[in-house]
């Protein structure tokens, strides 16, 4: 079992950045894949990024390739998620899930392990 936590959300002006951060402790991290996910208020959770457990490949969703940059570190059980020129749209609770696979998870439904969350607000 892994257990995640998020950090580095907040407010941002839109077209600014943030660095959200997954930080997981308990079981061997280098075999999970991990994917980023988000919630907005009234609206399902949606996959944003994810990235195989050797950080090898990675998969975006369409709102977000060439703005967000998912990466990890295995030797400090940490995957990141770059956002750059974030819009008012990707407001949400983000949210960074695990599961061990062999390559990039994109389905919600496979995941096993989910963090609380971290809070991102965007404004115009």
């Amino acid at each position: 079992q892994v257990d995640l936590k998020e950090s580095g959300g907040g407010l941002v002006q839109s077209g600014g950045d943030l660095r959200l951060t997954c930080a997981a402790s308990g079981g061997l991290f280098g075999t999970y894949a991990v994917g980023w996910f988000r919630q907005a208020p009234g609206k399902e959770r949606e996959f944003v990024a994810g990235i195989m457990w050797s950080g090898e490949r990675t998969a975006y969703a369409d709102s977000v390739k060439g703005r967000f940059t998912i990466s990890r570190e295995n030797a400090k059980n940490t995957v990141y998620l770059q956002m750059d020129n974030l819009k008012p749209d990707d407001t949400a609770i983000y949210y960074c899930a695990a599961v061990v696979r062999f390559g990039v998870v994109l389905d919600i439904n496979e995941y096993e392990y989910w963090g609380q969350g971290t809070q991102v607000t965007v404004s115009s």
